[in-house]
């Protein structure tokens, strides 16, 4: 490549920035997001906003789709087909598993068609796109600060003690954000490409609930597929909230198994999003 002799002049006070392409789709460059904090800020403050703009019980919202979820998983689950819940009262068997569910699920929706509803800004301003799909993650994390608040009463009215084993729960939370954050970078990276995205993450969402044990206790799926059990990320997940919160199941090979595939799924969605983010632009 030969050498510019007459560079454009510029200003000494004119900051200048440059725009580097990267021949390794790896390059993550996370660092930018740090740099972007303050955008990163406003569009989840703008999501949280949003979210609750023109409703009549605003917040509430956070409280009422766990709860009406719970009273009919007591009825259907644990009053007619009376599935066991580990000697738990079942109520607060479910929704202990229905907050880091409602996260989760939030996120997935939410953050599937982050980039597609932020058209306008991905196409005219530059800046790291992975700020997109993490700031439309982070608002599920005040409704899920609401629901604990109706746990914690929970835990009161039916006299659960808790045990030093709750100071693991941040660590169970964290793995909620990442498992959720890893599948939304995938869905909202191929929803720029694919529309048809939107249609299949509701009937997704509702397959994968079923799938998790948020109805039903971990305890009867038989020992010898628990390990394949555990390749559904959320199941570790849940398995970790009922064991910090309430002392029932078993942190074991299951659970380990479902941090494995978090990671990964993680790592590979920040790896493709990266690899197409140079296309989102153009394509969407």
């Amino acid at each position: 490549m030969k050498e510019n002799k007459n560079p454009i002049p510029q200003s000494a006070s004119e900051p200048v920035i440059t725009i580097k392409s990267h021949s390794s789709w790896t390059a993550l460059e996370l660092g930018d997001l740090w740099r972007y904090r303050e955008l990163l800020f406003l569009l989840t403050w703008r999501d949280i906003k949003v979210r609750y703009a023109q409703t009549v019980l605003g917040a509430s919202w956070a409280v009422i789709q766990p709860l009406l979820t719970m009273v009919i998983f007591s009825v259907i689950f644990g009053q007619l087909a009376k599935l066991p819940s580990d000697g738990i009262p079942y109520p607060i068997f479910t929704y202990t598993a229905l907050l880091p569910w409602q996260l989760f699920s939030f996120a997935l929706i939410n953050s599937s068609q982050s980039l597609v509803g932020s058209q306008n800004l991905v196409s005219k301003v530059y800046f790291p796109r992975l700020v997109i799909p993490i700031a439309s993650v982070l608002p599920g994390l005040v409704d899920f600060a609401i629901s604990f608040l109706v746990l914690i009463g929970m835990l009161i009215y039916y006299q659960i003690p808790l045990t030093l084993r709750i100071l693991t729960l941040p660590l169970f939370l964290l793995l909620a954000v990442m498992s959720a954050l890893a599948v939304g970078l995938w869905l909202s990276a191929l929803n720029v490409e694919y529309r048809d995205i939107r249609y299949v993450v509701p009937f997704m969402t509702l397959f994968w609930q079923y799938a998790t044990p948020v109805a039903y206790s971990a305890s009867l799926i038989p020992e010898k597929w628990r390990l394949l059990y555990g390749l559904n990320p959320m199941t570790g997940v849940v398995e970790g909230f009922r064991w910090a919160l309430l002392g029932t199941g078993r942190v074991d090979g299951m659970v380990m198994i479902s941090v494995v595939i978090i990671v990964i799924i993680l790592i590979s969605g920040l790896a493709y999003f990266k690899r197409m983010e140079a296309t989102f632009a153009d394509v969407i």
